[in-house]
């Protein structure tokens, strides 16, 4: 009982004192049975198994594999297991599976489980065999058996030959153990199949916990899913690795941005964390940084990450191996996918196959750990970092490999970004102006919405994968709409940019003034407004050149409006005048609306209250004859604005609270705060202090969540005006300039700022 059991055995290639089952001795066969029996070969095989068994007393407990010292980041998956092997937890054997993806932490965490499950004293010893499961010849279950029974006292001459006979006796020796109130655990380790861990498990009374890649759903056990570390436990794990090498590397202390982008670039995956801090403990002067950058490229990573003893490549090549040859082509093919995860109908255009038919494939790859379905989205599928690296690797090799197969991943390729791009122009359409012509492809905007929300990670990396070419063009502008919409202004100006370069590297002269008006949009966004107004220039003498009439009409829309943000109001009066012009030429009444709005802009800055009312009432008259209901909101807004300059209060507040409730119905959450913070300024000229403090908190509140840092800074200056204008606290007063001259700093409008905290010295001290 107290032994330990470890080391090699041939289960062949000696003789046998007794005949097999089944067999005569000597070399006759008569009355032998070979009923499902096949030649495999003939030979000797070696296998090894590596079992130990540990009695209740302290060395024997003791010779448990300690656990590395960077052991963490796993509570409460240790706490999760633990729950399910204590006493009295069921009527027969508790048993459990551990599974995830290779370098994930699997048998660390189970050895934790053994220490912290006999510190805890509920069982008498633990015993643990590696059934080898993923190596060429992996443990067949009556050598496991065989192991498990020595450590378990039996002597090798009572061990019986065959699997059916080591099982029961096997069986008997734990279910006299347990009459003896003796419990141990058996921890399976490297399990490729339900089969090899079926002939271990007890009646009752004991527990086994398995480790494998696989769910093993034939065994009946309790799943625990493994995954990457947290951040920071991957952090926690590089430091402390270090510090076992080296008490005083403070590397991790010192460099943390590094730390954090090396954890990163290691996918929080606890082998290759260990693979890099061996790499840098042997190498005590590297800095993080260093190895940052040498692991930065993704075609080289694979490489970086092998210590000599470890190579997380070969780890990951070994999977391929068991994979049949259908579910291997697929992981190659997902290699060419540029985002981070992938669609059920997008898997099916890359493949060539329909959906029914390929979703097998991809739930197979799931169930080898290196595919993930996700959980709310059943239709989508990822792959962690680095077996993403791994599979690009395998695309590039399997191209790299002849003729024929690179031309059929070129073929996959074109498949998948046609798919993308035909998609996103169809989404596009549903979001264009009404009375404009939209894809059957999206049931509507919605539907349309949900699926650019959904691909949008994609699609930006689809541009980056195919930048200077007609993809990089045609997606950088349809995606346009969209970003603008959701506010994605860092994005939309990535897309923008890669367009123009597009644009410029093709010798496409006839979207190359789209494209550099749509820049200078993008840029506007950013509050560079002398770029902007130099981008929308180049857009309007391009569209000059090629007598394009609705063009030169954007192009001065978008002038005015840089105009407007560089003050420069009288100009940007006569520049919308002359857009609004151009787009009457071209019988574009929706263009209309959105001039004489912006029109009404110029007149309010120039304190032509009137005339900005009649601006807008006319945008709003033509924006209802177009059916935009959105316009009509932007109109109604701007209209209830003016008509607070008149004095004109109960119609202001009348306009703004109409304005809001459309811009509810069209789901636009940034301009509902803008709305909000009309509405706050037409109650506080209605006098209603309770409304008017509301609506200007819900505003600020709005309009920060939307980190729009400009409009943020004019929010909390209109609830600092209310506030002052109701006699609230001066600190609170204050407080209020304080918080706009901080969103307007963040917004880069230093001007702005000094402004609002030339207020905060106006305001009068609290007594």
């Amino acid at each position: 009982m107290g032994r330990k059991a470890s080391g090699r055995h041939k289960s062949s290639g000696k003789k046998d004192k007794q005949p097999r089952q089944g067999q005569a001795s000597g070399t006759s066969f008569v009355g032998a049975s070979f009923e499902r029996s096949q030649v495999l070969g003939s030979g000797t095989q070696t296998t090894k198994i590596n079992v130990q068994a540990y009695a209740a007393v302290p060395t024997a407990l003791n010779s448990l594999p300690g656990l590395p010292q960077e052991f963490t980041g796993r509570d409460d998956e240790l706490a999760k297991i633990l729950s399910m092997l204590g006493p009295g937890s069921g009527t027969g054997a508790a048993v459990g599976s551990i599974a995830g993806l290779p370098g994930v932490g699997k048998t660390t965490l189970a050895h934790a489980v053994g220490h912290a499950a006999l510190d805890k004293g509920w069982f008498t010893g633990v015993q643990l065999v590696n059934l080898r499961g993923y190596d060429p010849t992996p443990v067949p279950p009556e050598d496991a058996l065989e192991a498990l029974l020595r450590a378990l006292g039996v002597a090798a001459e009572h061990i019986p030959p065959t699997l059916n006979e080591r099982e029961g006796l096997y069986r008997s020796q734990l279910e006299a153990l347990a009459r003896e109130e003796q419990r141990f655990l058996i921890l399976a380790d490297n399990a490729s199949t339900s089969e090899q861990v079926r002939p271990l498990l007890p009646a009752r009374h004991h527990a086994v916990l398995v480790t494998s890649r696989h769910a093993l759903p034939g065994l009946g056990a309790r799943l625990f899913n493994l995954h990457s570390l947290q951040p920071d436990a991957a952090v926690d794990l590089l430091r402390q690795r270090l510090e076992v090498a080296d008490p005083d590397d403070r590397r991790v202390e010192d460099e943390p941005t590094a730390a954090d982008e090396l954890a990163a670039l290691c996918g929080y995956l606890p082998l290759a964390l260990q693979i890099a801090a061996a790499l840098l403990a042997d190498d005590p002067d590297q800095p993080l940084s260093e190895r940052v950058r040498m692991l930065a490229d993704a075609g080289t990573r694979l490489g970086g990450l092998d210590d000599g003893e470890r190579n997380l490549r070969a780890v990951f090549d070994e999977c391929l191996t068991r994979l049949s040859h259908q579910e291997a082509d697929l992981y190659r093919l997902l290699g060419l996918h540029p985002g981070p995860d992938i669609s059920t109908p997008a898997a099916a255009a890359l493949t060539g196959q329909p959906a029914d038919k390929i979703t097998p494939l991809l739930r197979q790859l799931v169930r080898a750990r290196l595919l993930t379905q996700n959980s709310e989205a059943r239709d989508r599928w990822s792959m962690h970092d680095l077996l993403r690296v791994h599979a690009q690797e395998q695309a590039r090799y399997s191209m790299d490999s002849g003729r024929a197969p690179r031309r059929r991943f070129e073929q996959a390729q074109t498949r998948l970004t046609d798919y993308y791009v035909r998609h996103a122009h169809a989404a596009d359409t549903h979001l264009q102006p009404p009375g404009e012509a939209v894809s059957t492809l999206f049931a509507g905007r919605e539907q349309a919405l949900a699926w650019f929300d959904a691909e949008r990670e994609n699609l930006l990396a689809s541009i980056h994968a195919h930048a200077r070419t007609r993809t990089a063009s045609t997606l950088g502008f349809t995606l346009g709409r969209y970003l603008e919409w959701r506010r994605r202004l860092q994005d939309l100006m990535t897309v923008r940019a890669y367009a123009l370069d597009a644009c410029q590297i093709l010798g496409d002269a006839s979207n190359l003034a789209g494209a550099w008006n749509n820049f200078g949009s993008a840029l506007r966004g950013f509050r560079r407004d002398a770029e902007a107004l130099e981008a929308h220039q180049t857009a309007l003498d391009l569209f000059q050149q090629t007598g394009d009439t609705h063009g030169q009409a954007r192009a001065w829309n978008n002038l005015g409006s840089e105009l407007g943000a560089l003050k420069r109001y009288t100009e940007s009066h006569g520049v919308y005048q002359t857009a609004l012009d151009l787009f009457r030429q071209t019988g574009d009444t929706h263009s209309q609306a959105g001039a004489w709005s912006n029109l009404g802009t110029a007149l309010g800055e120039l304190k032509r209250h009137t005339e900005a009312h009649d601006a807008y009432q006319t945008a709003l008259d033509l924006f209802q004859q177009t059916g935009d209901t959105h316009g009509q909101a932007g109109a109604l807004n701007n209209l209830g604005n003016a008509l607070g300059k008149l004095k004109r209060h109960t119609e202001a507040h009348d306009a703004c609270q109409t304005a809001l409730d459309l811009f509810q119905q069209t789901g636009d959450t940034h301009s509902q705060a803008v709305a909000w913070n009309n509405l706050g300024t037409a109650c506080r000229g209605l006098e209603r202090r309770a409304e008017a403090i509301a609506a200007g908190e819900r505003a600020v509140a709005m309009l920060s969540q939307e980190e729009d840092w400009a409009r943020t800074g004019e929010a909390w200056a209109e609830l600092a005006t209310t506030l002052n204008a109701f006699g609230a606290e001066p600190s609170r007063v204050q407080e209020a300039w304080e918080q706009s001259a901080t969103a307007y700093t963040r917004a880069g409008d230093d001007e702005a700022a000094a402004t609002s905290r030339a207020n905060i010295e106006g305001t009068p001290p609290g007594t």
